[in-house]
């Protein structure tokens, strides 16, 4: 399929913002240029309660952002993490997104501002996501969710997160997670694929600034092959959480997706599998730009959870 109109409407206005690869800038300026900006990501929706909160990670105070989509008691809860490269990005850059998959799955949703790379390379902001999950479980009376009903997600490199969580959580028994959500997800570090190559250059995302988000994020040869950096390269998917997992056809992450999504089917995990055709790297964060898409794929991925709730 062609690309969508919206989008390259947006790659056009990105294209004229010229804006510096991030090698060419300082980490402040990158930064401060990738600020949320509120006619890409769109206006936040009317949620029942938000709360910020404070909790102590493995080596930092790590910032905590509760929704909850309604006064009832034992909701279903997801951790969130958001995307950005391990580098750049901040929960107020998904705002629009949690609370709309908040009020769409009807689940309390928990993001956590983990620190970033390159100061803080891996295994960092993987502890601090993993500290996120424990802080759940070990505080569910707390959030007043249901105990038995605990998943986590996330786009992109938050996506990365959300499965090396997921696997840890399987690893040490912490918990029995009920879903995983996956979107557009970098699980490994192949830029050879024919996404990478076929989608390397003029859909917002490149290949060769993956590559550099990579390198900032994985400062040892070593972390490369731990699955705990890169989900991909773990050796055993089986018992991992029921996934839902949704690609974007012009990402140079689209393969990562699925074959992620075939790794976990060949262990006999649950996957709900959908490729947005048309789309590009970061659409489900793009409401301004196309808001029929991002609440389509809000649903479908709300649609998702529930079902591996058993609330479908």
């Amino acid at each position: 399929m062609a690309l969508k109109k919206e989008y390259a409407e947006h790659l056009a206005l990105r294209e004229k913002m010229a804006m510096p690869a991030p090698w060419d800038m300082t980490r402040e300026e990158h930064r401060f240029l990738t600020l949320p900006n509120p006619d890409f990501i769109g206006v936040p929706e009317p949620i029942f309660s938000v709360e910020d909160r404070i909790i102590s990670g493995p080596n930092s105070y790590l910032p905590i952002r509760i929704y909850r989509p309604s006064a009832e008691p034992n909701l279903p809860v997801m951790l969130y993490l958001h995307g950005g490269g391990w580098v750049i990005g901040n929960m107020d850059g998904f705002e629009p997104t949690v609370r709309s998959l908040a009020n769409k799955a009807n689940i309390v949703v928990v993001q956590v501002q983990y620190q970033k790379a390159p100061e803080h390379p891996f295994p960092t902001p993987f502890n601090d996501c993993y500290a996120a999950l424990e802080w759940i479980v070990e505080n569910q009376e707390v959030l007043n969710i249901d105990a038995s009903k605990i998943g986590v997600g996330g786009d992109s490199a938050g996506g990365n997160l959300a499965a090396a969580v997921a696997i840890k959580s399987r690893d040490t028994k912490l918990v029995d997670l009920a879903f995983q959500m996956l979107v557009y997800p970098c699980t490994g570090y192949d830029g050879t694929l024919p996404s990478a190559i076929n989608n390397a250059e003029g859909f917002g995302l490149t290949s060769k600034v993956m590559r550099w988000f990579e390198s900032q994020y994985a400062s040892t040869p070593a972390d490369f092959n731990n699955p705990y950096a890169f989900p991909a390269v773990c050796k055993d998917f089986a018992g991992l959480a029921p996934t839902v997992l949704v690609t974007a056809e012009y990402d140079p992450l689209a393969d990562d997706g699925r074959h992620y999504a075939k790794l976990l089917e060949g262990a006999g995990v649950k996957v709900i599998f959908k490729e947005y055709e048309g789309a590009i790297h970061g659409f489900n964060a793009l409401a301004g730009v196309s808001p029929d898409i991002a609440t389509e794929v809000q649903e479908f991925l709300a649609r998702g959870i529930n079902s591996f709730l058993g609330r479908q």
